[in-house]
């Protein structure tokens, strides 16, 4: 949330922060994903005359996408729960719930926002798993 020093408070220095946050786990598994697979494959499809650009579209890709899908899932749940800390910048969400209960006292409030953020969380992973089963190629 530094950036809501740079950017102002409120909600672009929100999505610009989650933005950034989200980003190293997706470019950590699309990298991961595309240096796990067979070199052999690559020389293959080299050998069959493909260009760089093809092979990286046509072959590395595809077989990368289970990878590359496990790190997006796992940056939109990390991203559930750091929305909540939005509301210090003025930015709103969830966190409201749970910071008004910690500042009144009150122990139903703050625990409610905390089960409809891990409710949320659960349902974005789930909705997330169904997205990667469905993308995946066939044949994986």
């Amino acid at each position: 949330m530094l950036f809501a020093f740079w950017l102002g408070f409120g909600y672009r220095a929100v999505l610009v922060s989650l933005v950034v946050y989200g980003f190293l786990p997706v470019l950590k598994n699309t990298m991961t994903g595309l240096r796990a697979v067979d070199p052999r494959l690559v020389e293959a499809a080299r050998g069959m005359g493909m260009s760089a650009l093809s092979v990286l579209v046509r072959v590395e890709l595809p077989l990368a996408v289970p990878v590359v899908l496990a790190g997006v899932r796992t940056a939109l749940v990390l991203l559930v729960g750091t929305a909540t800390l939005a509301t210090f910048v003025d930015g709103g969400g969830l966190g409201l719930l749970i910071t008004t209960g910690v500042n009144l006292n009150l122990e139903r409030v703050l625990v409610f926002g905390s089960l409809l953020v891990a409710v949320l969380a659960l349902a974005v992973d789930w909705a997330a798993r169904v997205v990667e089963y469905l993308a995946r190629p066939r044949g994986l």
